[in-house]
């Protein structure tokens, strides 16, 4: 499951257009333009990132955990970890994102 998010998160970087960060990422559920959000279960401390699953149950955004905010880093492209990431254009990843769902 891990793994296909990861995928998720690359192909929507590669085709579509994504923020990092936890900043960026809760700025783009409150303005409702994620449409995926995914975070590290890994982050220290967790308070960083647990707010994003609350707002994004309601405005009804789907939202994953993932194990590794290094690996998720990677998916979105940078060479540091990333304590989050939104989907704000799902690009040729739309299908996998609404298969998640």
């Amino acid at each position: 499951m891990a793994a296909e998010i990861y995928e998720i998160i690359e192909k929507a970087r590669k085709t579509g257009k994504i923020e990092k960060g936890t900043n960026e990422v809760t700025k783009a559920i409150e303005r409702g333009t994620a449409k995926f959000v995914v975070y590290a279960m890994d982050v220290e401390p967790k308070e960083i990132v647990a707010h994003l699953p609350i707002l994004c149950k309601e405005k009804k955004i789907p939202c994953h955990e993932v194990d590794s905010k290094q690996k998720l880093g990677i998916a979105a492209g940078i060479p540091v970890a990333t304590s989050s990431v939104a989907v704000i254009e799902t690009g040729d990843a739309e299908k996998d994102i609404n298969a998640l769902k």
